[in-house]
C-alpha cells in the first residue's frame, strides 16, 4: 500500500504545537490541570466515589446478611417454643434425628441407594 493514506506522526511536533497553545492561553492550562488534579482527587482520594461505591455495595450485603439472619433466628425462636411446651414434637425430632424408639417398638431402615 501507498503512504498517501496515512499521516507521519511526529511525535516532536506533536508536542512542540500543544506546548504553544498552552503558552498561549495559560488560564485555560492552569484550570485544567487544576480541573484534572481535583478530578483525581474525588475519584481516588480514600473519600473518593469509588471507594463509596465499595462501601455502599458491602453496606447492601451486610444488610441482605443481617435479614438473612433474623429470618433463621425467627425460624429457631419458633422451634424452641415448639420443643418447650409440646412432648409430641420433642419425641418426633428425637425419632427423626437421633433414631429413637419406645419400649417394645421395632425400626426399620432403608438402605440408600448410591
Amino acid at each position: 500500500m501507498s503512504s498517501d493514506f496515512y499521516r507521519s506522526l511526529q511525535p516532536q511536533k506533536l508536542l512542540r504545537d500543544i506546548s504553544k497553545k498552552a503558552a498561549k492561553n495559560k488560564r485555560r492550562t492552569i484550570l485544567i490541570v487544576i480541573a484534572f488534579i481535583i478530578l483525581l482527587y474525588l475519584l481516588f482520594d480514600n473519600k473518593g466515589i469509588l471507594r463509596r461505591v465499595q462501601l455502599e455495595n458491602q453496606k447492601d450485603a451486610l444488610i441482605e446478611q443481617v435479614n438473612a439472619d433474623s429470618i433463621e433466628t425467627k425460624n429457631l425462636q419458633s422451634q424452641i417454643k415448639a420443643l418447650e411446651g409440646d412432648k409430641k414434637t420433642i419425641e418426633k425430632l428425637a425419632r427423626e434425628k437421633h433414631g429413637m424408639a419406645k419400649k417394645g417398638e421395632t425400626i426399620y431402615r432403608e438402605k440408600k441407594q448410591e
